[in-house]
């Protein structure tokens, strides 16, 4: 059952295909890989108080050694806590001390940062910069059997994002892995073993897991030059590399067909776009498949159950425009492969078929729990099912459609409302690049609806044109109250909007 598997298969299967590349260059085959990752596995299992078991902290941006690390902890029978190296130090001093990770490998930008911070955490035996002296050290350490793991053991140690108050570690494990990994050939996407994915979203998130799938066609994974995304850099590495996966959120989506580049771009290379993480305005969408034609793959999931609840696959984005067909975009699909949705009441109760409720799931890729959290895991798995805190409805179809987070619900004169059905609405005006909706406490009718509107450069937009376009598309009760204009919308470092500094900003 040991994840590492599937890179040494491959490697005994695909000994000289490209299994590692930045920007054009091939650095890795698949023998080059799988014996790098068992070095590197025995020289973390002869560093001082290390264990089968263990937790290896990885804090870098998009690189080669990321994969290298990454199989090696597996060989060892160790798991791994990505984290995004753009958090502030507090941030990583929480996850690494929570964590109770031994050794953390880093980013050169990053290093000295993590070092001043590591001193204060008992546990934390060593911080390698990836790509250093210390590091090939490691590297000329003799190769090592692949460690026996049992199903259930920790393989990912997901930190969840954090928008309101300390992220939960999501304990993934190697049946989790191996079965989010299934449901992507199955739900998903085929890989051929000619295909590659480009790595511009980061390695600590949704991209990192997906490198499962095409590592076991031994399809070769690509780093950007600059380790992140750039649309024009994408555009390049697509005149290269063939059969090209890319996962984005949608922000990043947005900017690739918003790019300059795009105009003139070549893009008969890239294969599927993957998005997922928050939801993708219809309007974007439809612009993206004018673009970019049948290439879309939309995917809804959690930390606690990774990229692997529901999916709107390549032919569910295809159809004529119809309102039917502008429903399906608006939805996130229909369950993966073994994964049970439903949704239901306050009560656990299924509400009736098009009504709103909390999303809730079942299946083998839903985490073991939290990590030294017992009583958020109980609450959280309670009855056998993830609870996901997100609100929606399924319809006749089996289609499910997000609403919103519970706690982004705004209850306005005792009607509960959803911001992305507000949303969806402003989208239509066509100034408007991007906007977010939230609830504002109000003496009288408990919350009022406060729309944040960020708009094209130099465009004139106006609150009367937003107004009289959402009584055209909602119940007046639902338009907002206050529309405040910005030039950006707060985000994380996964593209989701941050609606708590909103709601800073308004309270402000």
């Amino acid at each position: 059952m040991n994840l590492a598997n599937l890179l040494h298969t491959s490697a005994s299967r695909y000994p000289d295909a490209p299994a590692l590349a930045i920007g054009t260059e091939v650095l890795a085959t698949y023998s080059d890989h799988s014996d790098c990752s068992s070095r590197l596995a025995g020289a973390l299992l002869s560093l001082p108080g290390i264990e089968a078991g263990d937790r290896v902290a990885i804090a870098m941006k998009n690189c080669p050694e990321y994969s290298e690390i990454i199989f090696a902890a597996w060989h060892a029978g160790l798991s791994i806590v990505p984290i995004n190296f753009r958090l502030h130090p507090r941030e990583f001093s929480y996850i690494l001390s929570h964590s109770g990770a031994k050794v953390c490998f880093v980013s050169d930008d990053i290093a000295q940062g993590i070092e001043e911070i590591s001193g204060d955490i008992s546990h934390l035996g060593e911080v390698i910069t990836a790509g250093s002296s210390r590091y090939r050290e490691m590297m000329a350490h003799n190769t090592i059997d692949q460690a026996e793991v049992e199903a259930d053991d920790l393989a990912w140690l997901f930190y969840t994002s954090g928008t309101t108050g300390r992220p939960k570690g999501a304990m993934l494990t190697h049946a989790n892995l191996r079965a989010m990994n299934a449901a992507y050939f199955a739900s998903v996407d085929e890989i051929g073993h000619s295909d590659c994915i480009i790595h511009a979203a980061p390695y600590s998130h949704g991209s990192g897991l997906y490198l499962l799938p095409h590592v076991k066609r031994g399809a070769c994974q690509v780093i950007p030059v600059s380790g992140g995304f750039n649309p024009g850099e994408v555009f390049n590495l697509l005149k290269h590399w063939e059969g090209a996966m890319l996962f984005m959120a949608p922000t990043m989506v947005t900017r690739l067909i918003n790019a300059p580049d795009m105009e003139t771009a070549d893009t008969t290379n890239l294969k599927t776009i993957v998005y997922g993480g928050a939801p993708m305005y219809t309007e974007d969408c439809v612009k993206a498949l004018k673009l970019l034609g049948p290439k879309l793959v939309q995917i809804y999931g959690q930390g606690e159950a990774p990229m692997s609840i529901t999916a709107l696959s390549r032919g569910l984005h295809s159809g004529s425009m119809t309102s039917s067909y502008y429903k399906r975009l608006a939805s996130v699909g229909l369950a993966q492969h073994g994964v049970e949705v439903r949704v239901a009441d306050a009560k656990d109760k299924d509400v009736p078929t098009g009504e709103i409720g909390e999303v809730l799931v079942r299946g083998p890729v839903v985490m073991r729990g939290y990590w030294n959290n017992a009583n958020a895991s109980e609450q959280t798995l309670r009855g056998g099912w993830l609870h996901t805190g997100d609100m929606g409805a399924i319809d006749e179809s089996g289609f499910l459609t997000l609403k919103d987070r519970s706690k982004d619900m705004i209850i306005s004169g005792g009607s509960n409302i959803y911001p992305r059905e507000i949303e969806e609405v402003l989208l239509h005006h066509e100034d408007v690049v991007e906007c977010s909706v939230i609830g504002r406490k109000h003496p009288e009718w408990g919350e009022e609806v406060v729309a944040f509107i960020v708009a094209k450069e130099s465009a004139k937009v106006t609150e009367t044109e937003l107004n009289t376009l959402c009584l055209e598309h909602i119940a007046r009760y639902k338009r907002p109250r206050v529309y405040r204009f910005i030039d950006a919308l707060p985000k994380n470092n996964n593209g989701k909007v941050l609606k708590t500094k909103l709601r800073d900003i308004i309270e402000s």
